[in-house]
């Protein structure tokens, strides 16, 4: 047996070693990395205003808020292409609605910790949620304010209008 390495056999593995996405330059979402198909560019999300969001929720009486976790964990999933999705969120709005707030704010503080940024909410997040919820609807506003804003300036940051 030799100790000495081929220097070719070095650059082939290099070039055949999977590139990681990376934020797009133009046009927003998650492009390929270097020697990438460049055909592979991300969808984004919508950026769904605070206020408008918590109307809507009011004057639905309540309704809008599966719509929202829907919309919101589908373009999370077809974005990053981890999450559980909106179907599975819709599901688990309606059944046991008390864990959407952790799994949400979960699920968009990992899109920016794939992104190697600081998470802005995460699983804790949704304590708002749970314990401050029964009064008044504190707790659930200040936990939707947080996660929203979080999701809606990830969304800007990758170009989303």
């Amino acid at each position: 047996m030799s100790d000495t390495t081929n220097p070719e056999d070095d650059a082939t593995a290099a070039t055949n070693a999977p590139t990681p996405y990376q934020p797009a330059t133009t046009g927003g979402g998650l492009a390929p990395g270097p020697g990438a198909s460049p055909a592979i560019v991300a969808p984004l999300g919508q950026v769904r205003e605070t206020g408008t969001c918590v109307l809507l929720t009011i004057v639905t009486l309540g309704f809008y808020t599966w719509y929202w976790f829907y919309k919101t964990h589908d373009e999370m999933k077809q974005h990053s292409g981890t999450g559980i999705g909106g179907g599975v969120a819709l599901i688990l709005a309606i059944l046991v609605g008390v864990v959407m707030p952790f799994l949400s704010s979960n699920e968009v503080g990992g899109l920016y910790e794939r992104r190697g940024q600081a998470r802005p909410v995460s699983a804790v997040t949704g304590l708002w949620a749970l314990l401050l919820g029964w009064f008044f609807f504190v707790g659930l506003i200040v936990w939707f304010v947080k996660t929203n804003g979080a999701l809606n300036e990830y969304w800007r940051s990758v170009g989303a209008r």
